[in-house]
């Protein structure tokens, strides 16, 4: 039996088998000057070593969540802990990919990835990581390309260098704003994939926003799935799947299953949120 949950105004977990390292409780956030409620009394826990997915429609309020949880957005209501500390700013300890990789042109691939270490100590402080580096290069298959300038890598090879950068501050949890949807299809899975590996070895936390249903359940162990603007939770997918998940999976019933089910509570969430507003649902 899929294991799901209605869940709206509840505070849910994306686990527990482990203890949470990242806590939203009441997380509300209305934009003043538009008069626009993006997130609604939002609630979760994520435990250490999980992977967990959102996904919702355009402008149901999964941006605005993950900047709140990053750090660079402050909530109107509710509290973000990470690591039993509040959320207040930007943290070493939080890790953020976004969907283009946003190298600098002008460095290296080593030097785009100690350019958090550098910044937050300088340049003998990142060249004392370099090592660190290089092991984060050879855990994602750049090895070799230390030298190289962004515009000499693929893109999918200039996102494996941004999942370097996101690493070397051996962040509590990673926020994955579409890391991937930039590239090809094929080039996708396999970066999806690559991301799984990674996450597994590094005993990551992850939390990633998405558009595509497949990609949510390939990667998850948990998927929230969000209703339309004000966004809140309205149900929880646990992914019983087993680990390492590979692509053939997406051929098999079971994962047709969830795809399917999530889907449903997708269009029904967007069609209650139409029907409240007498509208299309815009912002962010």
């Amino acid at each position: 039996m899929m294991a799901t949950g209605r869940l709206e105004g509840q505070m849910v977990s994306a686990g527990a088998s482990a203890p949470p390292v990242y806590q939203v409780r009441g997380l509300s956030k209305t934009f003043a000057r538009r008069n626009v409620k993006a997130l609604a009394n939002v609630g979760f826990d994520l435990p250490k070593g999980s992977f967990t997915s959102v996904i919702g429609a355009s402008g149901c309020g999964k941006t605005t969540l993950l900047k709140i949880m990053a750090g660079l957005v402050s909530p109107s209501e509710g509290s973000v802990m990470l690591a039993g500390k509040p959320v207040l700013g930007t943290r070493d300890d939080i890790g953020m990919m976004f969907q283009k990789a946003v190298l600098l042109p002008w460095k290296t691939t080593i030097e785009n990835i100690l350019l958090p270490i550098e910044i937050a100590g300088g340049r003998s402080a990142a060249r004392a990581r370099r090592a660190d580096a290089e092991a984060l290069m050879e855990l994602v298959g750049l090895k070799g390309f230390e030298q190289a300038y962004p515009t000499e890598l693929s893109g999918g090879m200039q996102q494996r260098a941004s999942i370097c950068r996101m690493l070397i501050t051996r962040p509590e949890i990673l926020l994955l704003d579409e890391p991937f949807s930039a590239l090809d299809e094929l080039v996708r899975d396999h970066m999806n994939m690559e991301l799984q590996r990674i996450c597994m070895a590094q005993k990551a936390t992850a939390f990633l926003i998405t558009h595509s249903i497949p990609e949510a359940v390939l990667l998850s162990d948990t998927v929230f799935v969000m209703g339309a603007r004000p966004g809140r939770i309205i149900e929880e997918v646990k992914i019983d799947l087993p680990r390492p998940r590979t692509l053939d999976m997406m051929l098999e019933p079971r994962f047709a299953e969830y795809v399917s089910h999530i889907r449903n509570r997708l269009d029904a969430g967007v069609q209650s949120g139409t029907a409240q507003t007498g509208g299309v649902q815009h912002g962010h």
